[in-house]
């Protein structure tokens, strides 16, 4: 079985630390926070792609290499992420017959590859960007709120295939969200993040059901106000 442990990772801007914090992926990861509590800044760190004016000391223990062989990265806005200008075709990095299959396992027909990013509905768009994620074969995917540019709707379409795909391909995820509500049946475990720090983890379930820290209570009656929580 695959391994993927942070140890350490502490990221700074000049001596003001932003993050502080150490998990371990089992299976599913939620990494929940409000904007500006690092969660992004997270997913960065581990993808190499934070700004030049952060620095960041990270320690992995992990059977995946930190490449797009082994890791997959699902951005915020699937309009944004795409080049405009570019058949979908070429926006693969992977043969025909990978297309071909990872469209189908997204429920998306050929026919997109010659269709340019604007010609895709929103839900099309972000089910386009999973499959060029999951053409590589990756065993750990980072989701970075693949939801938030999407209608309900569509929302709920994602995160239907998102829970299909890490069953059917044995996937590990990290799923970084503000949205406590998109992640209660999809993710095995969370970590609440306030101002970089862990504050409160464990199985998703026993978390949103007797929350611990007021931070979180406060994050969970937020989230499930008017929305009848479903136990798993």
């Amino acid at each position: 079985m695959s391994k993927f442990t942070i140890n350490k990772l502490q990221i700074k801007n000049n001596n003001q630390e932003l993050v502080n914090l150490n998990f371990d992926i089992n299976k599913s990861m939620a990494l929940i926070g409000e904007s500006g509590s690092g969660k992004s800044l997270t997913l960065k760190s581990i993808l190499n792609l934070l700004p030049s004016n952060l620095t960041s000391t990270i320690d992995i223990d992990s059977t995946l290499k930190l490449d797009n062989k082994d890791i997959g990265f699902i951005p915020q806005n699937p309009f944004t992420s795409l080049s405009p200008m570019t058949k979908i075709d070429n926006q693969f990095f992977c043969n025909k017959k990978e297309k071909d299959e990872a469209l189908k396992l997204v429920g998306l027909k050929a026919f997109v590859l010659n269709r340019f990013p604007s010609q895709l509905s929103g839900g099309q768009l972000q089910r386009v960007v999973i499959a060029i994620a999951i053409s590589q074969k990756p065993k750990l995917l980072l989701l970075d709120e693949p939801t938030t540019a999407l209608d309900t709707k569509n929302k709920e379409i994602i995160l239907n295939l998102l829970q299909d795909l890490t069953k059917d391909l044995d996937l590990k995820i990290l799923y970084v969200t503000h949205d406590i509500y998109s992640i209660k049946d999809l993710c095995e475990d969370i970590i609440i993040l306030k101002n970089g720090k862990i504050i409160e983890s464990g199985k998703t379930k026993d978390v949103l059901l007797k929350p611990k820290n007021e931070y979180t209570i406060e994050l969970v009656n937020s989230n499930f106000i008017n929305k009848k929580f479903r136990e798993v």
